[in-house]
């Protein structure tokens, strides 16, 4: 092979000549992957395009098919009607029956030939347009062929032959998805309508009703398949329109032998909704639950009849309580047990809401007491062959079933809670049925009350155990409203409003002590027993036949008691203290109808919160309303003895405040001088600030100014704020006193619109200069800050 370049160069070169025709090769292969990505058919040798982004779209092209689909149904069926009711007396027999027989053949046989091309959505919208079209084949047929055959029996026959006919084209054509369905729906009016055709009544309709939905189980249950849901709906509705029709006709049953039909009505629709929920999963406590209402309302209706109302509701409250026992009962399905078990329970709730109604009638009965404290005059009680003692026996034998539940389901809080509460009003309401004397009547409901409180202390304690801690909140509660009426019941006479007050104070006493019982238990039962001191406490006041403002000097030793005690109260302090502060509130609202006493209450109040203040944990809480009290004492004082001449009664005060405020300051240097010295200068300043508003005179300013003067001059050397604040303040207050005069005179002459036209020129003079007043604003803030 001759080559005239020498064989180094020759391979250098052939190594260029790949070089290139790798970078080619390359280049060819990236562009072949983009013309596969864009996927953009090119004609051949058309130049390449660059891809076109597509347009957002807002419906789907299967949604807006559809949508056109059902449109164009819809008109065909408005078209048909409108011929159907309006142009079918303008045509002869045969035209008339060559039309209807002509389009509906068409409407049912178009679908076979979409079906083959694909078109499954056109083909159903045109097989709906036939089904429609047969109906009205059926109304014309009885318009003009049978007009003298009756309308309901001939719509039950149509119905019949309509869903044979479109059941046969849904398995015809297995593709649709409307006839079957209308099929099975059309199929539930034949036997009804055939019931009211001929002649049956009430319940005689209610079997129809319950025959056609045993038939509907049995297609749903038996043959299962892709249309057997809808058999299972109607089934449902058509059992439910056979269940309120036995309801209906068993409590419209006037004797027991008029009960047995609608007895048996709902029996057999009770076996029935068992049947199916025993068949079923997802719908088995639903089916199970109806069964049980149709249960209760078969066995119960027919005694129901021979009973008065009231223990009518017991018949039926027995039944339901004998279903709760399902859940015991192994070889029934899960479902089935808790559909049963729910209904027994829904039909005992009920029972037990309507009996409490009556036991709050009871409870709320008492509050006639209030009317007459301490006139002997007990309620009449309710009678025990009446609504009470009926409702007793609800209330007794659901707390016994919800006790029973308890243990039978262990782990459920709301059987506990059932049977705590619906124990409780059954015993605490048993003596009022049972009439006996009222001594008795009040001995055991205090017996219950006590109770419910040491089950309430023991639940609560032993939460995390066997005991939910729903039972010790449902057994407080109702001690609370135990007490509550006991308490009311009370006010009846003297003696059982000492007895149990004292009782049930020394019990909630007691019950704060219980170490075991959690904290909000305690705190509850100290704050009920320094309520109930207090309440003994007015009680005895009223004893002594004092008037009523005298009658709060006995209510604040209750305060100072508890004040007295302090640190030894321990957790429960805080609550107890509340409590005692809540009553000497009472003793301030006993005694604002006397001034003098007011003022003595007053200062025993301040008394009490300076005797409390002087613990170092409650100086903050207490030293403020001490000093408050102790200066409303005065003011009140003063004011009960018309006294005109403050200033007599508070430099005292005022004097002895502020040793004591220095004193303080230098032991404690730390302490501010609001603590030190506000309380002993508000004493003077403020009364004679409000006492020159109402002096004409001279001399009370003068002095009043130089005083303030000399407390602002003195704070602002010892840089302390309160003197600060509080003379300068009285000291402006006495400037504007003097000045107020004059600048009424000033006013009067000044012409009208002068002083919004100075208001409009000092609000642009303070916008002008905002940023400025707020620097200065904000520098006297902190200057104050700085004082001590």
């Amino acid at each position: 092979m001759n080559n005239p370049l020498p064989p180094a160069e020759e391979l250098a070169l052939i190594d260029r000549e790949l070089i290139q025709l790798d970078s080619r090769r390359h280049f060819l292969l990236s562009r072949r992957a983009w013309l596969l990505g864009a996927q953009t058919p090119l004609a051949w040798g058309a130049p390449a395009r660059p891809p076109v982004p597509a347009r957002a779209t807002e419906a789907s092209g299967p949604s807006a098919q559809n949508v056109l689909l059902v449109l164009g149904a819809v008109l065909l069926a408005v078209a048909a009607l409108a011929f159907t009711l309006v142009s079918w007396g303008s045509l002869g027999i045969a035209g008339r029956s060559a039309v209807l027989a002509a389009v509906t053949a068409a409407a049912l046989g178009a679908p076979v030939g979409l079906l083959r091309r694909g078109l499954r959505s056109t083909a159903e919208a045109v097989a709906s347009v036939g089904l429609l079209l047969t109906v009205l084949d059926a109304y014309a047929l009885y318009a003009v062929g049978m007009p003298e055959v009756d309308g309901t029996a001939y719509t039950a026959g149509a119905a019949a032959v309509l869903a044979a006919a479109w059941a046969s084209y849904g398995r015809a054509l297995p593709a649709l998805r409307a006839p079957v369905p209308a099929a099975l729906l059309t199929a539930q009016l034949p036997l009804p309508l055939a019931a009211l055709a001929a002649g049956a009544t009430g319940l005689e309709l209610g079997w129809a009703l319950l025959a056609m939905a045993a038939l509907d189980a049995g297609l749903a249950l038996l043959r299962p398949g892709r249309w057997s849901s809808f058999a299972g709906a109607a089934g449902a509705v058509l059992g439910a329109a056979a269940l309120l029709t036995g309801l209906a006709e068993s409590v419209a049953a006037g004797s027991a032998g008029a009960a047995l039909g609608p007895s048996a009505l709902l029996a057999a629709v009770a076996v029935m909704a068992v049947a199916v929920a025993w068949r079923t999963a997802g719908t088995a406590v639903a089916f199970a639950a109806a069964g049980g209402l149709a249960t209760v309302a078969a066995l119960g209706g027919p005694a129901a009849t021979e009973l008065s109302p009231p223990w009518a509701a017991v018949g039926y409250l027995v039944v339901a309580l004998a279903l709760l026992g399902a859940v015991r009962v192994t070889v029934l399905p899960g479902g089935v047990r808790r559909g049963l078990a729910l209904a027994g329970a829904g039909v005992a709730a009920l029972q037990a809401v309507a009996a409490s109604a009556w036991v709050a009638t009871v409870l709320l009965g008492r509050l006639r007491v209030l009317a007459e404290v301490w006139s002997v005059t007990t309620p009449a009680p309710v009678a025990g062959n009446g609504p009470g003692a009926a409702a007793l026996v609800v209330l007794l034998l659901t707390a016994v079933a919800s006790w029973w539940l308890v243990r039978a389901v262990p782990g459920r809080a709301e059987p506990g809670v059932a049977a705590v509460v619906l124990g409780w009003a059954a015993l605490f309401t048993a003596p009022v049925v049972l009439d006996p004397a009222p001594g008795l009547v009040f001995a055991a409901q205090l017996a219950v009350t006590l109770a419910a409180g040491a089950l309430a202390l023991r639940s609560t304690a032993a939460v995390g155990g066997a005991v939910p801690a729903g039972v010790g909140i449902a057994a407080a509660a109702c001690a609370l409203a135990g007490a509550g009426s006991v308490s009311v019941a009370a006010l009846d006479g003297r003696l059982a409003t000492f007895g149990v007050f004292s009782l049930l104070g020394a019990a909630c006493a007691a019950g704060a002590a219980y170490r075991p019982a959690p904290l909000w238990t305690r705190s509850g039962a100290a704050a009920l027993a320094v309520g109930y001191a207090a309440l003994l406490a007015v009680a005895l006041g009223a004893l002594l036949e004092r008037p009523v403002a005298w009658w709060a000097p006995t209510v604040l030793v209750v305060p100072a008691v508890v004040a007295a005690l302090g640190p030894r109260l321990g957790v429960v302090r805080v609550p107890a203290e509340a409590a005692a502060a809540a009553a000497g509130l009472l003793a301030v609202a006993l005694a604002t109808g006397d001034a003098p006493v007011l003022a003595l209450v007053l200062a025993l109040a301040g008394v009490v919160c300076a005797g409390a203040a002087v613990r170092p944990e409650r100086r903050s809480a207490a030293g403020w309303p001490a000093g408050a009290l102790f200066l409303a004492a005065t003011w009140v004082r003063l004011a009960a003895s018309e006294v005109t001449v403050p200033e007599a009664y508070t430099l005292p005060v005022t004097a002895a405040a502020l040793a004591v405020g220095f004193a303080r300051r230098r032991r404690d240097p730390q302490a501010g001088s609001w603590t030190a010295y506000g309380p002993g200068l508000a004493a003077t300043l403020l009364p004679s600030t409000l006492a020159v508003w109402g002096d004409p005179h001279w001399l009370r300013p003068l002095l009043l100014g130089a005083a303030a003067l000399a407390v602002t001059l003195a704070g602002a050397r010892g840089r302390l704020r309160a003197p600060l604040l509080l003379g300068g303040a009285t000291l402006v207050a006495v400037a504007l006193h003097e000045l107020t005069p004059y600048v009424v005179q000033v006013v009067d002459a000044l012409p009208r619109w002068l002083p919004p036209a100075l208001a409009g020129v000092l609000l642009l003079a303070v916008g002008a200069t905002y940023e400025k007043r707020l620097r200065d604003a904000r520098r006297l803030r902190e200057a104050i800050g700085r004082l001590r």
